[in-house]
């Protein structure tokens, strides 16, 4: 076999279950550094053998095993050699099985590996910013550069709080489990935190050609029933699935034959999943029941809800919408949520009425490819068809998906009726 399919095939499996293998050499070593350490010398060793020996049926299964033959040989080097190894030798037999959990029992029980990494990672001896980080690193495979775009950070910053975090859980001799129920809170809002910023690169990709990942989306959908299982009180949680199903609703209708992006307003509202809808109605009623108004992941579902059950793009309640974002504005400082809510205050008082809180963000916003595509479109509302021509140029240029940066450049040349050329 040539090298080519070798190496897109291990790409694959490390894109689509690196998180897994992570996550189940984490439970069986006790250790993540070494874990991914282990993970990362595994893939190493299918690029250099699979070209001559072939893609294995199970890949994902091949990595583990090779991981864990090293993980002996690690701790026969330490001469710490326990109990453990006679585990892992034993497991050695059987292939790791990728099945979806099994119907649950002991709510205090949840045996999803990639749930407990998540929990994991968002210990609270870790910032906040260095859970996020690390779980998305460990637990999405983004690399440093999209999750530097991702939480507005330098690439520089990103490493240094990813290294700093494994070293910390290390000192700290973090276990590799499901907190008490008593300690569950203090880590609830980091992990709604990765799971909806799981989905949203599942929804929203930060690179590569395709502008959507559903099977991302999806696991992120299931990581948070999961956590509904085991938090059933947690009117968040709740709400995050409400979100997240009202979001996923659309896949069907986001992409075009090309694989490109179709605008909201432009998508056959037919072709919408109308299950995915009722589950998330359903979900955010739950949450209602839970808590006295609504929080965080409750106002930006009720703002989703509004666009999936207006007939039309026409009859969007734009003025409730606003109205959401005015109080998701009181709970947090996000400049995120002061773009997507100038977004809806052009569609109630127009363009120019927008334009200049998009002004204003684009010193904290900086090179956020969604910012200069609000400006290009609010600008070619407004007429100028040269400002908007730029703009538009400017947002393809930008980090992001090849998906949205052709859209971005056929916008632009749509503007100005010719071939636009990059001023980058």
């Amino acid at each position: 076999m040539s090298e080519g399919p070798a190496r897109r095939a291990a790409e694959a499996v490390w894109r689509n279950e690196s998180a897994r293998i992570v996550a189940a050499l984490t439970r069986h070593t006790g250790d993540f550094e070494w874990a991914e350490d282990l993970a990362q010398d595994a893939l190493l060793e299918a690029l250099a053998t699979w070209p001559e020996s072939g893609i294995p049926d199970r890949p994902g299964a091949w990595l583990i095993t090779v991981a864990k033959h090293r993980a002996i040989d690690g701790w026969r080097r330490r001469e710490r050699l326990t109990e453990r190894e006679k585990l892992i030798a034993g497991e050695l037999r059987t292939f790791e099985q990728w099945d979806a959990v099994p119907e649950l029992g002991d709510p205090d029980r949840i045996d999803d590996d990639i749930l407990r990494l998540i929990f994991v990672a968002c210990h609270p001896v870790l910032p906040a910013q260095a859970r996020l980080a690390l779980t998305l690193r460990a637990v999405a495979g983004l690399t440093t550069e999209q999750i530097a775009r991702v939480l507005l950070m330098t690439v520089p910053a990103v490493q240094q709080r990813i290294v700093r975090a494994k070293r910390a859980l290390g000192d700290a001799d973090v276990p590799f489990e499901v907190p008490d129920r008593a300690d569950r809170p203090a880590r609830l809002a980091s992990v709604l935190q990765v799971i909806y910023l799981l989905f949203t690169e599942g929804y929203s990709a930060g690179g590569g050609e395709h502008p959507i990942r559903p099977d991302v989306a999806r696991e992120a959908v299931r990581l948070a029933r999961q956590l509904s299982a085991l938090m059933p009180t947690e009117a968040e949680v709740y709400a995050l699935i409400a979100l997240m199903e009202f979001q996923s609703s659309r896949f069907a209708a986001r992409v075009d034959a090309g694989g490109l992006p179709i605008p909201l307003a432009d998508q056959d509202r037919r072709r919408w999943d109308r299950s995915a809808i009722a589950r998330g109605r359903a979900a955010l009623a739950r949450s209602q029941t839970y808590a006295r108004g609504l929080g965080y992941y409750g106002l930006q579902a009720s703002v989703a809800e509004c666009y999936v059950v207006a007939p039309t793009a026409a009859e969007t309640d734009w003025a409730r919408i606003v109205q959401l974002y005015d109080a998701l504005g009181s709970l947090t400082s996000s400049p995120v949520v002061r773009l997507n809510r100038a977004v809806a205050v052009s569609m109630v008082d127009g363009a120019d009425a927008a334009l200049g809180e998009v002004e204003q963000l684009a010193q904290e916003l900086g090179e956020f490819r969604p910012l200069h595509a609000v400006r290009a479109e609010l600008l070619e509302q407004l007429g100028e068809q040269d400002a908007a021509a730029a703009a538009f140029l400017k947002a393809a240029a930008l980090p992001g998906n090849d998906a949205e940066a052709t859209v971005l450049r056929r916008r632009a040349e749509a503007v100005l009726g010719r071939p636009a050329q990059s001023e980058l």
